[in-house]
């Protein structure tokens, strides 16, 4: 991350004070901090502020965060992304059992981070880095941090119903693969 954005908090909105009250005074050290916390679901994901509540968080409410972050702080050419990928074996070990137990060799996963200058921002963990799925990358759209919960999840659904429609002999269900989906985020949550 040579080009890592950064500026001073100095807005008065929830999420810079959340940060500035843990004496995390500029960006750089926002990315840091939240690079660090352990990889986790929140409680209340449409809560921004649940990350520091639940001392974790996924990619989507981190990156969701720092956005906010960026945003309240006038620095708008932080963008938040979803991108699709093919999470499989080689670039997400830890799902390797499910995938083979599922007779699987990758599945459409919707994965939030930023994009500052065309630079991929993966903070999602401290050993997250971009080229872990950058060649697998199917897609990916500029979003919102309030469109984390439902926008994302009916966005990456609408993508597996047509995965699954264009790959008949996977013969799953919608249903069926996102629950072998969710198996591989409690993989992740492991580790």
């Amino acid at each position: 991350m040579t080009n890592l954005p950064d500026f001073d908090i100095k807005s008065t909105g929830q999420i810079s004070k959340e940060f500035v009250d843990r004496n995390i005074l500029t960006f750089s050290q926002a990315t840091l901090f939240i690079k660090e916390l352990a990889y986790g679901r929140n409680v209340d994901k449409s809560n921004l502020a649940s990350v520091f509540m639940d001392n974790c968080g996924p990619c989507s409410t981190k990156h969701a965060l720092l956005k906010r972050l960026a945003d309240e702080n006038n620095f708008e050419t932080v963008k938040l992304i979803v991108g699709l990928f093919k999470m499989n074996k080689k670039n997400t070990p830890e799902i390797s059992a499910t995938l083979l137990e599922n007779k699987l060799e990758y599945i459409p996963e919707a994965h939030c981070y930023l994009k500052f200058e065309d630079q991929i921002l993966d903070l999602t963990k401290i050993n997250s880095d971009p080229t872990d799925f950058l060649d697998d990358l199917i897609e990916e759209i500029e979003i919102l941090p309030e469109q984390i919960t439902d926008y994302k999840v009916n966005y990456h659904k609408n993508y597996l119903v047509t995965w699954l429609d264009n790959n008949k002999e996977i013969n799953l269900s919608l249903n069926d693969i996102w629950k072998i989906r969710e198996q591989c985020i409690q993989d992740l949550a492991k580790n």
